[in-house]
């Protein structure tokens, strides 16, 4: 065995317990608290709770009879002042029915904000929305990929863009809150947020989410061109057992603390102002009465300064689902209590419900003085850090380049290095200009399989609102090739019954027909946009009328390029081996049926590399850093081990080889640093981007090691014929796994660095 050498600095211990620990709220900043609690000092307790009150957009819209919103949605001024005057709500959430103009936005946030600046209220209201891959909720915003296929770009420059581009059009609605992003590990494929994830590492995760943070909060110091950025869905919300969303999760401590909240605590050092808790539930603790995670963890150890906000109804979820609180009064203690700040209620007459029984607990004194003062003063830390009480109604004219060409171009670029190949069976991509291509398949011809839910409307699926001017693949073709030169024909179309997706054929007799009239088949598959419980399939595996599409044109003898259009990755095993080409295209974005052409044609080249381990069946679900175990196969040798595609997989048109790996030192001393150099050689005649992936192998251990874990990644533009070098920094850190007593450690032995195809061992000695 190893020797041993414990790593004392920012430890966690995830005993789960709910005893009592003091509520840590100063921040850094003195004077910044001095001014925070003049405030609080002359607020009633009514007027302190309300603050703790999140309602949603529709409780104070005008509505007709039947109690639809109207259109151009319009604040009613009596339903707003009951809201702020008599229970003094501090936050509003949501867009209504679906994407507003920013004239609609413009007057709800005058509106809302008016008796603030007119000093008819304590303090301004705090608006949110969930702009998560873009500003989906404001007309002529810029749409981006959705997350899982940013992570895919491996690139945090464009993954910062991103971030800036969210949250300059966010402000320019008047919004100065997103919740996003999503830090959550995907790791459960089922799971219908997993497009909302970064991908299955840690590490990978961690680095994006801080670079998207970093963009949404422009750094240190906020201003009317930033928003406050959410940590979403503090802790472990994503690994749920059933693949269902919003049921229970089982993690042990070992890989809560390694796996999931790495990503939490970057972003913490990173300055997000706001976390999200899990909906659901962690080794039996619902995720709003986790003390230990929110209050002992998050906030007191890791020094977080800003405010957690439950998610919807998730107050009253506890009594509800969970079952934890015997009445919403008791569901509502244990809440706060345990350290969320603020209940997305949201609902009428429920917030109202809410802010009568948070007074009657905190007079009786079920929840103290000190822990209402603690949530106000972090809600309003937040609101002063946004500028809100200097500026609490934005000035609307301040965007000029809010929709610009600068925007769509940046959204493009992600698109295009995010979008991964596959395969290229004997070249058949780039494709040529004088090919007659049949564009076909559910996913064809419709903006909403390029953008998935949280676009336009909630679920995603309502093409009403799909953006002018943007494209489909069917249309993007035609504009690239003309439309003589592009067939179409849909084969098959993708709808809900009984509130599961599924796939019915579609003039099947036309699409075989057109088959025979095509040099090359580009088959467009995915599934129906969809997330949270809508979201719940029952099967990985994609609909047997999709892959039917596939098989009738394999027997044509066809060039079959496979164009997949998933939240997630679904099973597609029985169709790839006869495929030319197959493209996983992840949810895009506005801009994802330009950005596929263009490589697709060869105007850019293919670099994006997977986020996920994709499966290759689906009975088996497993991940890239498996324990050596995994690999043990039924006769015995290590090849059980076999998904589709594994994590960090990616083709291009160039070709790459790695060279001389070295490293500075065969022995990395103590809390000395470890220099590691490689480099890459572009053996092609075309330019292309390549992502280093540097893993790191502890080859014994005293507890179970991964097979490897990622450590280090870099995106480099190499050019045609030419040649690269990258140095990497890794030190006794990146060594560390959670040992048997619940801490990190390091222990000495040997370790083997990975970078492509190369490999070097070097010793840890902690002398």
């Amino acid at each position: 065995m190893k020797k041993l050498s414990y790593y004392l600095g920012g430890t966690l211990v995830l005993l789960f317990s709910c005893k009592s620990v003091q509520h840590i709220s100063t921040s850094q900043n003195p004077q910044e608290d001095k001014a925070i609690d003049a405030i609080i000092a002359q607020m009633t307790v009514e007027e302190k709770v309300g603050q703790t009150c999140q309602i949603t957009l529709d409780v104070i819209t005008k509505t007709d009879s039947k109690g639809a919103a109207l259109i151009p949605a319009t604040i009613d001024t009596v339903k707003l002042n009951e809201a702020l005057f008599k229970y003094h709500v501090g936050s509003v959430l949501n867009v209504g029915a679906h994407t507003l103009s920013l004239d609609e936005w413009k007057g709800i946030i005058q509106s809302i904000q008016q008796p603030f600046v007119d000093g008819k209220t304590k303090t301004p209201i705090i608006y949110g929305i969930d702009a998560i891959h873009g500003i989906n909720y404001t007309i002529g915003g810029t749409l981006f990929p959705q997350e899982i296929g940013l992570a895919a770009t491996w690139n945090t420059e464009l993954a910062k863009t991103f971030g800036e581009i969210t949250a300059y059009e966010t402000r320019a609605s008047g919004i100065p809150w997103n919740f996003s992003p999503v830090l959550d590990l995907g790791r459960q494929p089922l799971w219908s947020r997993t497009f909302e994830t970064l991908g299955e590492d840690p590490y990978l995760v961690s680095e994006m989410g801080a670079a998207i943070i970093d963009g949404y909060q422009g750094g240190n110091k906020i201003d009317d061109k930033h928003v406050a950025a959410c940590m979403k869905h503090f802790v472990g919300y994503s690994g749920a057992n059933s693949g269902r969303d919003r049921t229970p999760a089982w993690i042990p401590e070992k890989y809560m603390k390694e796996l999931y909240l790495p990503s939490f605590k970057k972003a913490v050092e990173h300055g997000a102002l706001t976390v999200m808790i899990n909906s659901g539930a962690v080794n039996g603790i619902p995720g709003h009465i986790n003390h230990h995670l929110i209050t002992e963890t998050l906030k007191n150890e890791w020094g977080f300064e800003g405010f957690a906000v439950s998610d919807w109804e998730d107050f009253i979820m506890l009594h509800t689902v969970h079952r934890t609180g015997t009445s919403l009064s008791d569901a509502y203690i244990q809440a706060f209590n345990a350290g969320v700040d603020m209940s997305m209620v949201p609902l009428s007459p429920q917030y109202k419900e809410y802010c009568e029984i948070m007074v009657q607990a905190v007079k009786s004194g079920k929840i103290t003085m000190d822990r209402l003062d603690d949530a106000v003063r972090r809600i309003i830390r937040v609101k002063r850090r946004l500028g809100l009480f200097e500026q609490a109604i934005p000035k609307f004219d301040a965007y000029p380049k809010f929709g610009s060409k600068e925007f769509k171009q940046a959204s493009l670029n992600a698109a295009i290095e995010s979008i991964t190949l596959l395969k290229n069976e004997g070249n058949v991509l780039p494709l040529s200009a004088k090919q007659k291509v049949l564009i076909a398949g559910p996913a064809s011809d419709n903006l909403i399989y390029l953008n998935g839910a949280w676009t336009h409307t909630w679920q995603g699926v309502d093409t009403s609102y799909n953006t002018k001017g943007s494209m489909t693949i069917r249309q993007a073709f035609e504009q690239k090739i003309g439309k003589e030169n592009c067939l179409f024909s849909k084969g098959a179309e993708i709808y809900s019954e009984a509130d599961f997706e599924k796939t019915r054929f579609v003039d099947l007799a036309d699409y075989k027909q057109k088959l025979g009239q095509a040099d090359v088949v580009v088959l467009c598959l995915g599934e129906l946009p969809s997330t949270e419980k809508p979201g719940d399939i029952l099967s990985l595996n994609l609909p047997p009328e999709q892959r039917e599409l596939a098989k009738l044109a394999y027997e044509q003898n066809k060039k079959v390029i496979l164009v997949l259009l998933e939240a997630r990755p679904r099973i597609i095993h029985d169709i790839v081996a006869p495929a030319a080409a197959i493209i996983q295209g992840y949810l895009p974005g506005d801009y994802g049926a330009e950005a596929l052409v263009k490589l697709m044609y060869g105007e850019n080249n293919f670099s994006g590399k997977l986020p996920y381990t994709y499966p290759k069946f689906d009975g088996v679900i497993e991940f890239y850093d498996h324990p050596r175990s995994i690999d043990r196969s039924k006769s015995g040798d290590f090849s059980a081990y076999n998904p589709e595609w594994d994590f960090g997989y990616g083709l291009s048109y160039a070709q790459f080889e790695y060279e001389n790996l070295s490293l500075q030192t065969d022995v990395l001393h103590g809390n000395d640093s470890l220099q590691i150099t490689v480099r890459v050689k572009n053996t092609s005649g075309i330019n292309g981007k390549e992502v280093l992936q540097l893993y790191i192998s502890d080859d014994f251990a005293s507890m179970i090691p991964s097979g490897k874990s990622l450590k280090r990644f870099a995106k480099l533009n190499i050019a045609a014929n030419g040649v690269e070098s990258k140095t990497f920094y890794i030190s006794k850190k990146d060594l560390m796994f959670v040992g048997s007593n619940g801490e990190f450690i390091v222990e000495d032995g040997t370790f083997t660095v990975s970078v492509g195809t190369l490999k070097k061992t070097f010793t840890y000695s902690s002398k």
